[in-house]
């Protein structure tokens, strides 16, 4: 294999794509325009699950279960909570004098290996229960079970089913290194899925969130690698590593083939790569440096950044055709766009004010949206699987920690409270569990 340009050419090519690449259904009974910037959020009770062993007296695993999927649905940013403290987490509590209007009602029976798990749904204004589930499978899964639930009222409630079952992957230098980690969304259970014990950028799901591409610089050049999400010994393999860049691939929808930077030629450009590294169709040529190319969910467009008019903006390319448009305007430095689960916009990051916003974009462009109005630089937009929030990284003080917002710009809080920094977030599809 031949390179290209010298180590120094090199370096200064890796470093202007880095700064491009991370910038300085069932039928609801109410439903919920959730984007409404005057929402009132729906008080609602998850009472201690019952034992039925032991119905006379609440423990741990009870306790346990019902506050997962309390936590779940306050995620969700339309449902507060009455604190279970409040009435001693009893089931037979007056709910109209607590205010609640929804109770979540729960009771197992289980052996020490097993489990069968009753979820009730109860409206109290109607007195019925408006949804019931039951679960039965290995006691390690009850938590699981629990956000399945949750999931199913967020369906119920709002018309769209909620993600307490997808995950976030990101980097973070918690162990002085920049690796790739994966967290549920509640924070709950954390996990390092790289070890190089060098740089690790870029993290993508694949369409099913079995698989987890990523770049890694730990043997000298920006590498491609996919990992196994879904065997018990994790598997991974290098699928790209030309001389050059091998950046920031994104996933078609189809799961076979994905959108991806290399530069092996000289400039980086986008291709088209199946899963097993072989380059399909090559899709940009010399038109400034292009990278970040999100499609969007028909799998017929991409969204990239490219240089080409003199500095990073967001343009919109017809793969078939190959035809490009460009579709912001508004600022000078504009990069990592992320396009919605619905396909009806765009979110990306734009410099304004020396600082980083999140803001949206219709794919046809337009006036754009401002998420984020806080202080601090805000990074990486992706959008969750339901398309009304986006995760993102947010830098304050010299400290980079992983935020969720709202895409009506309401709600901004941080998701993991770990050490070090975390960057480069994106969002799973939802999981089958």
């Amino acid at each position: 294999m031949r390179i290209y340009y010298n180590k120094l050419q090199f370096i200064t090519r890796v470093s202007v794509v880095l700064l491009l690449l991370c910038p300085i259904v069932a039928e609801a009974r109410v439903y919920l325009d959730i984007t409404s910037a005057g929402i009132r959020k729906i008080p609602a009770a998850v009472p201690y699950f019952i034992d039925k062993q032991r119905p006379d007296m609440p423990v741990s695993d009870g306790k346990e279960m019902a506050a997962i999927l309390g936590k779940g649905l306050k995620f969700h940013g339309f449902i507060s909570l009455i604190d279970p403290l409040t009435y001693d987490g009893r089931h037979d509590s007056d709910w109209p004098k607590l205010g609640a209007e929804f109770v979540v009602l729960g009771k197992y029976d289980h052996t020490s290996k097993n489990i069968l798990l009753e979820l009730r749904l109860v409206d109290i204004a109607e007195g019925r229960m408006v949804l019931g589930r039951r679960y039965r499978g290995a006691w390690s899964k009850r938590k699981t079970m629990a956000l399945k639930f949750c999931d199913e009222v967020i369906l119920k409630l709002s018309g769209e089913r909620g993600v307490s079952l997808s995950k976030i992957s990101f980097v973070s230098d918690v162990s002085s290194y920049k690796e790739i980690f994966i967290a549920d969304v509640l924070g709950e259970e954390i996990r390092e899925v790289t070890k190089h014990q060098h740089l690790a950028v870029s993290p993508r799901f694949s369409p099913d969130g079995g698989s987890l591409s990523y770049t890694s610089y730990h043997r000298g050049n920006p590498d491609l690698y996919l990992t196994d999400l879904t065997k018990n010994v994790q598997k991974t393999r290098a699928i790209s590593w030309r001389p050059g860049l091998n950046m920031a691939p994104s996933w078609h929808p189809d799961g076979k083939t994905m959108a991806i930077t290399i530069s092996n030629e000289g400039n980086p450009d986008l291709y088209l790569m199946n899963i097993k590294g072989k380059i399909l169709r090559k899709l940009t040529s010399n038109a400034g440096i292009n990278v970040s190319p999100p499609w969007s969910p028909d799998g017929k467009k991409l969204a990239f950044v490219s240089d080409r008019s003199g500095t990073p903006q967001i343009y919109v390319m017809n793969v078939r055709t190959k035809t490009v448009k460009r579709i912001t305007y508004q600022g000078n430095y504009n990069t990592t766009p992320s396009w919605s689960p619905k396909g009806d916009s765009i979110a990306y990051a734009g410099s304004q004010g020396g600082v980083y916003q999140i803001f949206t974009i219709d794919p046809e462009g337009g006036q754009p949206f401002q998420v984020t109005k806080t202080w601090g630089s805000h990074e990486s937009p992706c959008w969750a699987p339901d398309g009304r929030q986006i995760v993102l990284s947010r830098k304050r003080n010299d400290k980079k920690e992983i935020c969720s917002i709202f895409a009506n710009g309401l709600g901004l809080r941080p998701l993991f409270r770990m050490k070090g920094n975390q960057s480069f977030p994106q969002w799973s599809p939802r999981l089958k569990m």
